[in-house]
């Protein structure tokens, strides 16, 4: 209990890390926000490849698999589909923290909630060592998130405090995620392997429908493309020291 809630404190504050340097900066380059985007996108697929997707056979089965994955992705795909979505990496800041820029907090939000439960119901697992991969999976995600909201709000005329502190708000809803799902799983031992498939089909969507195409939409396909395969190597040597 002790470590998951540490693990998942960890994850979610990952984001206000990422946030840190606006207090410093208030521009990254379009490359290296590309390079950092496929690196996590590595580090998820990697994640859900090699630790989330082998677990939840070895605790629910097949059936439970397919089904925890086909719910996590149509999860998220709801999500894209019901949220009005936009880019935060827009090069067309909004004029000043309106409803559009509460929209955009209030999609990432609730885009946070399933990653929250990803961390739970790892901790929840079986394995001992699986909760700490994903801690350091969607840790890694939230870091690259946090700083290009922070600057998409700051080029919105919003202050660096507040900015700051909306993205800490952002990563406080995923460690109540966290906490819930890992209640759920612990409480009802049967849904564990489907919500480890859930997670893997949430970072899963994630990663191909938003990091990929975001880390080659700009013209840095090829160190995007280097920095993504240094990402998966890196999990996969988590995964193998984590056990």
């Amino acid at each position: 209990m002790e470590s998951a809630i540490i693990g998942s404190v960890i994850s979610a504050m990952a984001t206000v890390l990422g946030a840190a340097p606006i207090f410093f900066i208030t521009k990254l380059s379009e490359k290296w926000k590309d390079i950092l985007i496929a690196f996590t996108a590595g580090i998820m697929v990697s994640a859900s490849t090699f630790g989330l997707m082998p677990q939840a056979i070895h605790e629910s089965g097949m059936i439970g698999l397919t089904v925890g994955i086909l719910l996590g992705i149509v999860m998220l795909d709801l999500i894209e589909r019901n949220i009005p979505h936009i880019d935060v990496e827009s090069d067309s800041p909004l004029a000043a923290f309106d409803a559009k820029s509460l929209l955009v907090i209030v999609a990432l939000f609730i885009h946070n909630i399933p990653e929250g439960l990803s961390t739970g119901f790892s901790y929840a697992s079986q394995s001992s060592g699986l909760g700490v991969m994903v801690a350091i999976s969607i840790g890694a995600q939230n870091i690259p998130e946090g700083l290009i909201l922070s600057v998409f709000l700051i080029s919105s005329n919003v202050s660096k405090l507040k900015s700051f502190f909306i993205v800490f708000i952002t990563g406080l809803m995923e460690l109540v995620s966290a906490i819930v799902g890992y209640f759920t799983a612990s409480g009802f031992g049967w849904i564990s392997g489907y919500g480890l498939a859930f997670a893997a089909g949430a970072m899963l969507f994630i990663s191909y429908k938003e990091l990929i195409p975001e880390s080659h939409s700009h013209g840095f396909e090829r160190p995007s493309t280097y920095s993504f395969i240094v990402g998966l190597l890196a999990m996969v040597y988590i995964s193998h020291w984590f056990g």
